[in-house]
């Protein structure tokens, strides 16, 4: 089976902030401030709900045949609405294994909404036995099925007080984590222009993903010592190959005994 792990970066919705709240000419930035803070006065935190979220980044590692790949769909200039149908088209392609950190209560949430606002079709991602048998007892939906796996959720026993922020667990393991880049900073960075910024960022977060999964199939026990150890390597050899300072330093931060 293909492996795709998946990550997105998101900044707040300017066009449905400037609808809902009728803020005409305002700036990107103020209108960000607004959301923000009725957001705030509304539950005591500054996180967006996830359908006032617009995906500006997708980052995949992708794990078939012989080959390991990692890079980011579309292109600096790619509309959201590309981004998204991207996804859905892999999904569609190859009906992959997929991998998260939090992807069942982030990532996936806010890809259904915006396939919904730009009319994406998504047939095979939302497949549950109708006319595939095989999608019947495992499919991307349902939270107990491996078809998808959010390995922040799988981990932590499926109970919200066990769980662990994919920086802490990759460093945890010996892996990089996050290089000076976070999520909350996001937001800030697109206002900058610095679109490359984040989609080098949500590649190293993909890789961290895919790292934290390979232990957890060692764990499993669908991994050995010498197939982990050949799965490390082909991620080392394909990060050299790119020759691509975001993932230089990630193979850098990355211990070679870990």
């Amino acid at each position: 089976m293909h492996c795709f792990s998946f990550d997105i970066e998101t900044i707040p919705d300017i066009e449905f902030g400037r609808r809902r709240w009728q803020l005409g000419e305002l700036s990107d930035a103020d209108i960000g401030r607004v959301m923000t803070a009725k957001q705030l006065q509304k539950t005591g935190s500054e996180f967006l709900p996830l359908h006032q979220q617009r995906v500006v980044a997708i980052s995949v590692a992708l794990r078939s045949g012989d080959t390991f790949r990692v890079w980011s769909l579309g292109d600096k200039d790619s509309p959201e609405a590309d981004l998204v149908r991207r996804f859905f088209d892999g999904i569609e392609r190859y009906s992959p294994q997929l991998v998260s950190w939090n992807g069942s209560g982030f990532d996936l949430p806010v890809l259904h909404y915006r396939a919904m606002k730009h009319g994406i079709q998504a047939p095979r991602y939302w497949e549950t036995g109708d006319d595939d048998r095989e999608f019947r007892y495992n499919n991307y939906l349902s939270r107990f099925h491996w078809r998808h796996i959010d390995l922040m959720d799988v981990l932590a026993g499926f109970q919200p007080r066990g769980r662990a922020s994919l920086d802490q667990m990759a460093t945890m393991l010996g892996f990089p984590g996050k290089l000076g880049m976070s999520g909350d900073k996001v937001w800030q960075c697109w206002l900058d222009g610095g679109i490359d910024e984040i989609r080098n960022y949500c590649e190293t977060d993909v890789l961290n993903t895919y790292l934290v999964f390979l232990r957890f199939e060692y764990m499993r026990g669908n991994l050995d010592d010498k197939s982990l150890e050949r799965e490390y390597a082909l991620v080392r050899k394909t990060i050299a190959s790119l020759d691509q300072p975001h993932l230089d330093e990630f193979a850098e931060a990355w211990p070679a005994d870990a």
